[in-house]
């Protein structure tokens, strides 16, 4: 690199208005941005797909998924999100998910992929479950013991 492009790279680092720009957008430069074009180009081979902007390279990930590696063969290159979605996946999917993120969708691209017009996400609250599995269960449990203790001892 010469002097003047090492000056210049310096200068546009320290001054957030002289960040780059395209189609009058700011860049983010610490963010790797790839085109929807570049996208689908990694349907076969490699894997990658789009979720909420978010671009996912699971190519080695294909055959650890539990739903099997084709569904994702058949978002590859795409929007995923509402495949996504509609399944339902639990929050340790969601964690995981996050580990196969290259990138991001290029802004000028978003307004081109279909958004769900709506899309709710359900927490599981483990504290929940452990009411739901067995305190209840053994009240109930509890109650008919007794019931049955009264009746059969009033003969």
């Amino acid at each position: 690199m010469l002097a003047e492009d090492l000056y210049k790279a310096d200068f546009v680092e320290s001054r957030p208005e002289a960040r780059p720009f395209r189609n009058g957008r700011a860049v983010d430069k610490a963010v790797q941005y790839y085109t929807l074009e570049e996208i689908q180009k990694h349907n076969h081979k490699s894997t990658w797909l789009i979720l909420h902007a978010k671009v996912y390279d699971l190519t080695k990930f294909l055959e650890e998924h539990p739903g099997g590696e084709e569904v994702l063969r058949e978002q590859a290159g795409g929007d995923a999100a509402e495949n996504f979605e509609d399944v339902g996946h639990y929050p340790d999917a969601r964690e995981l998910s996050k580990t196969f993120i290259i990138g991001e969708l290029h802004p000028d691209d978003r307004s081109k992929i279909t958004k769900p017009l709506e899309t709710l996400i359900t927490a599981v609250d483990s504290n929940s479950n452990w009411w739901t599995n067995w305190v209840i269960p053994a009240i109930l449990a509890l109650v008919v013991a007794l019931m049955y203790h009264f009746y059969t001892s009033e003969d």
